[in-house]
């Protein structure tokens, strides 16, 4: 990782304690080591910082490809481990990454709804979260964040708003035996969905309401 990665883990971490009441939630449930896929609803741009600084893990970011589009900003999404995806379509480029940085023992961070839910609440997810657990055979950690939404606003920031990260334990998926169909990738993906959402508070469950914690 370069230098400016753990610089900018060091002012992430400095500013969330500064500007927000931000407490982790079962910090026993991270591995002690990878590879790992930690899943994630997705509330704010704060989301990325927030789970670098929040994981005592060395990982790499899924990004949706716009951010890369400006060579500036690039630079920057880059040194904080994200590389770019394609949304809503089949990114071999990006699977081949997933796959590579997976066998470095590094932790992939994938937010599976593919983009920040404007209404807070979660979403349902892309399977391509689904395809890159079943290649790689490694454990999945689903994480639930509440809060963020709010550093959307000066007015946000000034009350210092409380931000909760949940994680939960990490579980594998069974093997697959032989090519799954698009419905049946959807079902493991909604089972993964709904694992993120018992971490929750009831509010932010959206599409899985009905699971608990």
């Amino acid at each position: 990782m370069p230098w400016f990665y753990y610089v900018g883990r060091v002012l992430a971490r400095i500013l969330f304690s500064l500007l927000t009441r931000w407490q982790v939630r079962g910090k026993e449930n991270i591995p002690s080591q990878g590879p790992v896929i930690v899943v994630a609803n997705h509330l704010s741009f704060a989301d990325p910082p927030l789970l670098g600084i929040s994981l005592s893990l060395k990982m790499m970011f899924m990004a949706k490809k716009e951010l890369f589009r400006s060579r500036f900003i690039s630079y920057f999404v880059r040194t904080f481990g994200a590389f770019p995806v394609y949304r809503g379509q089949l990114d071999r480029k990006a699977l081949r990454q997933s796959d590579e940085i997976l066998a470095q023992g590094l932790a992939l961070i994938m937010f599976p709804e593919g983009k920040r839910s404007h209404n807070g609440q979660l979403q349902s997810g892309f399977s391509g979260l689904t395809l890159i657990a079943l290649r790689n055979e490694v454990p999945i950690l689903p994480v639930g964040i509440a809060g963020t939404e709010k550093l959307k606003s000066i007015v946000g920031l000034l009350r210092r708003p409380k931000i909760t990260v949940n994680i939960g334990q990490a579980f594998r998926l069974p093997a697959a035996s032989g090519k799954l169909t698009k419905v049946e990738l959807a079902g493991i993906t909604s089972n993964i969905m709904e694992r993120i959402a018992g971490l929750l508070p009831p509010e932010y469950r959206g599409n899985y309401t009905g699971q608990e914690n």
